[in-house]
């Protein structure tokens, strides 16, 4: 069995009231079958939206999606429930994305504002405020594009530099680690006009990187250099793939840009890349080449809307189909084996 923590979104989405019984929830994963049970409401906390852990699993940090943004740090008990002992400002507003790749900080993604919050990992009073980044900037998409847009942030290859997608801007910015912190150091890539790039994602060999575009819904595949964190275009393939011919094995002409369709999450998994996307509600799978570039697509239905984010648990990928109000688990064949109604989840991280 492995234990999910499962954020969540107010019942009627981010931006909307908080405060109506949102939180982090548990849930069970039979690792044999897939089947879910146990969802349990561990602890209510106002658009939870998504979640990382430290390294061991014994403390988890939660942003909170609202216009003063925060960072929760809860620490998990011996019988697997979750303590509050932290609550600190975020460095922005909206913060939809945290993570504890880089080791001792708590880097944040502020969508509302475009900022980078940088914090220690473990709250102190002298380490409660955020070191914040930002910058100027605009894309071409003018109801999204409007400002600068942090939406994700990722440690890049050799563990020297931390890339956040500007969803605003259609550029990957690039901080150097340093001693206790980061540094702003330029532009690790600059996407095509439009494309709002939203997560990143790197092949096991460090020389491809993968940016799931939600406005152009395509996904960029850059040839990646680990020492200089910089991405040059190699390859664009779509987020969605037509449905498969009728052997199952050969895809038909792409679907270039599905009406309403926003790629959300993608993550490497071994030699394939996975793509959720909204709006089309599938998920995606690319066969990665040895140069790491991508082919063999397909798209598979869900059976619910607005998948926000998934996590590869061994042969099962766990989705959050947020508006559907449901976590759907799916095999390798694209086939859903089992779902469980939740409240509008959002972020899936196993324990």
């Amino acid at each position: 069995m492995t234990q999910l923590w499962i954020g969540t979104y107010p019942e009627a989405g981010a931006g909307t009231p908080v405060g109506l019984g949102e939180g982090i929830w548990r849930v069970t994963l039979d690792d044999a079958t897939g089947a879910l049970d146990d969802a349990s409401l561990l602890v209510t906390l106002p658009s939870p939206s998504f979640v990382a852990a430290d390294a061991g699993g014994r403390t988890l940090h939660a942003v909170l999606e609202v216009e003063d943004g925060e960072v929760v740090t809860l620490d998990v008990d011996a019988d697997g429930g979750l303590t509050e002992r932290s609550r600190r400002a975020s460095g922005g507003a909206y913060p939809c994305h945290v993570t504890t790749d880089v080791d001792g900080l708590v880097a944040v993604a502020n969508y509302g504002s475009g900022h980078l919050g940088v914090l220690a990992a473990e709250p102190s009073e002298a380490a409660a405020a955020p070191s914040t980044f930002g910058h100027e900037g605009s894309g071409p998409v003018t109801d999204r594009q409007e400002g600068t847009h942090a939406h994700f942030a990722v440690l890049a290859p050799g563990g020297r530099h931390l890339v956040v997608a500007d969803l605003g801007t259609d550029e990957l910015r690039r901080y150097r680690v340093v001693d206790g912190g980061v540094e702003p150091e330029g532009i690790a890539a600059t996407l095509p006009p439009g494309t709002g790039p939203r997560h990143v994602g790197f092949a096991a060999d460090g020389r491809t990187a993968y940016v799931a575009g939600e406005l152009d819904v395509q996904v960029h595949v850059l040839a990646w250099d680990p020492e200089t964190a910089t991405g040059t275009a190699k390859q664009t393939v779509p987020a969605v793939v037509a449905a498969t011919s009728d052997d199952g094995r050969e895809p038909t002409a792409p679907v270039r840009h599905p009406v309403g369709a926003l790629p959300s999450h993608l993550a490497v998994d071994g030699d394939e890349l996975l793509v959720a996307v909204r709006g089309a509600d599938v998920l995606t799978r690319y066969a990665i080449g040895p140069d790491g570039r991508l082919s063999e697509g397909r798209s598979h239905a869900l059976g619910g809307s607005w998948p926000r984010h998934f996590a590869v648990v061994g042969p099962w990928v766990v989705v959050a189909l947020e508006r559907a109000h449901r976590l759907a688990v799916v095999d390798a064949s694209g086939e859903v084996v089992s779902t469980l109604d939740l409240p509008s989840p959002t972020c899936v991280l196993p324990a």
